[in-house]
């Protein structure tokens, strides 16, 4: 997915002549091409992501067209004041490419986990948030964040991640996609995750159960729109997300549910409190220990949903 957005990036520099990157020391073998067609709109910052922000900030009120790439936690979490009070709160056209979307970076442990990114971004004023589903998704936003005069948050998932689309597709920021439909059960996700959500409402569609599929690529703003048009007619509404429970794509669902009367049944599958965070390992290991498995998430699906 980084790949694909990187030199999406890189064909779009070529028209773009005000368009600069920022790393805080990382992506060399990513960004070779770029640097050797680019090599004045290029700029590693150091590991100084807080002073990174600060220089796109400034980039940005000369007329720069700013992107800024590091790993989630050291971008979101460790420059977070200056986003919000020198990107956020003056509405600067800065795009924030964070990689490592969950699990992603799962041998390096908690510090480099992204579970916390979407909670803070979708909080700040003037952010939009997106968070691409697979490679496709994310050449798609990688040419609107081109003309998206604001400061936008880009969440990417995993290298060679899962692939949903088999041509680009025609993505219009805050405005979800409906993969499936179904008349019953309806499935929201976001990022890698919706492959997941696909396979769920696969399995559930071959068990008898009529389900619809959402793919929720922008947090901020939210499509409530198609929220509650699906809470019109599904009696049970799951959200799926590899970030905290709270804060993130559950959180914002059950908001525009609760706040429209939604009596149906409500589940969101994500990371809990109270699970051990201290394991190291792969994603997908991560994943099933954090019960977020196509399998595991049916047949919790599958129980709520029972005489409903």
């Amino acid at each position: 997915m980084k790949k694909t957005f990187v030199k999406t990036l890189e064909e779009l520099s070529q028209k773009e002549k005000d368009l600069l990157v920022l790393t805080a020391d990382l992506g060399f073998k990513l960004f070779d091409d770029f640097k050797a067609g680019c090599p004045d709109r290029f700029y590693n910052a150091g590991v100084a992501e807080a002073n990174m922000v600060g220089i796109a900030a400034g980039l940005s009120l000369c007329g720069k067209n700013v992107y800024c790439y590091s790993i989630i936690p050291f971008l979101v979490m460790r420059a977070f004041e200056q986003i919000r009070v020198d990107i956020a709160y003056h509405n600067l056209n800065v795009k924030l490419v964070g990689v490592g979307g969950g699990f992603t970076y799962g041998f390096e442990g908690f510090t480099h986990f992204g579970l916390e990114d979407l909670s803070l971004m979708t909080s700040l004023p003037n952010m939009t948030v997106v968070v691409p589903a697979d490679p496709l998704e994310a050449k798609a936003i990688a040419e609107i964040s081109l003309e998206y005069d604001s400061p936008m948050y880009i969440r990417l998932g995993s290298t060679g991640g899962p692939v949903i689309h088999d041509k680009t597709p025609d993505l219009k920021i805050g405005q979800a996609m409906i993969l499936r439909e179904g008349r019953d059960v309806a499935v929201f996700a976001t990022g890698d995750m919706v492959h997941t959500g696909v396979q769920v409402v696969d399995m559930l569609t071959e068990g008898g159960i009529s389900a619809s599929m959402v793919n929720v690529h922008t947090l901020k703003p939210l499509d409530t729109e198609t929220i509650l048009q699906i809470a019109s007619t599904h009696h049970a509404i799951f959200s799926i997300e590899e970030h905290n429970i709270s804060g993130g794509l559950g959180s914002a669902v059950s908001e525009v549910l609760a706040e429209s009367g939604y009596s149906g049944v409500f589940k969101r599958f994500g990371i809990r409190e109270g699970l051990a965070r201290h394991l190291v390992g792969k994603a997908d290991f991560l994943k099933e220990h954090h019960g977020l498995t196509p399998q595991k998430i049916y047949e919790k699906i599958s129980d709520l949903i029972k005489g409903v």
